[in-house]
């Protein structure tokens, strides 16, 4: 069956020397992998250069509910990736977040809300000039509110710790290990506060932004099953030290 949808390019993984498997966050089918043919040059149906991370693209696919693998007739990109490609921060922080996303985001079922936050974000990144360095933080917080986990914003008081296993703010830390205390809280909850048209507003010291990412990677650790240690954070972390 020929199906059209958008999609957000998370990983692409050589299958052998002809073919690779490409992973795609849909609009209209949840995430899927895709075969493509390893070709390049003009008259190839599948150039390599819109499968980089956090393509957002249009694709005409063949589409079988019985079939792992999916293949692509078509594909084309929705709108042009020209700053995050070669911009040094952007690039690092596409490979970093389609990396998350590959981890994070398993389900077939297509969710009409978390595929335009994906596919706003991508573009808000694109062509943001101000404030890109607090851009993941803003991205991996707020996505954790289509994940089904984001926390409760109301229960938060000054002088209260953050209790990351319940995901609300408590006048006393928790008897457990997993809780920011009262300093690491007031600036969670100035994250929470944070949003893509003022994140350049906030500034952020090296390490308060190095412990803040950490801090919401325990975050997602401790909420999404098997979620792994994230390989790119190594090289993230070099580009703000």
């Amino acid at each position: 069956m020929l199906s059209k949808t958008r999609g957000i390019v998370l990983h692409a993984l050589p299958y052998n020397d002809r073919y690779s498997i490409v992973h795609v966050y849909t609009e209209s089918f949840g995430r899927m992998s895709y075969l493509v043919a390893r070709r390049r040059g003009r008259k190839t149906a599948a150039p390599q250069a819109l499968f980089l991370p956090l393509s957002a693209v249009e694709m005409d696919v063949e589409h079988l509910n019985t079939r792992d693998i999916q293949r692509i007739r078509e594909i084309r990109a929705c709108y042009p990736l020209t700053s995050i490609p070669t911009h040094p921060v952007k690039n690092i922080l596409a490979l970093f977040l389609a990396e998350i996303l590959f981890r994070a985001v398993r389900t077939k079922e297509p969710d009409a809300r978390l595929f335009e936050y994906l596919y706003e974000s991508i573009r808000w990144l694109e062509l943001a000039d101000e404030g890109v360095a607090n851009f993941h933080l803003v991205f991996l917080i707020h996505l954790v509110r289509y994940l089904g986990v984001y926390p409760n914003v109301e229960s938060y008081r000054p002088g209260y710790c953050f209790d990351m296993m319940n995901g609300v703010f408590t006048g006393l830390p928790p008897e457990h290990r997993h809780y920011l205390d009262e300093a690491e809280s007031i600036i969670f909850h100035r994250l929470l506060r944070m949003n893509y048209a003022n994140m350049a507003v906030y500034a952020f010291s090296r390490r308060e932004r190095s412990r803040i990412i950490c801090r919401i990677l325990e975050y997602y650790r401790l909420h999404l099953s098997d979620f792994p240690e994230i390989k790119s954070f190594a090289i993230l972390q070099s580009l703000f030290d």
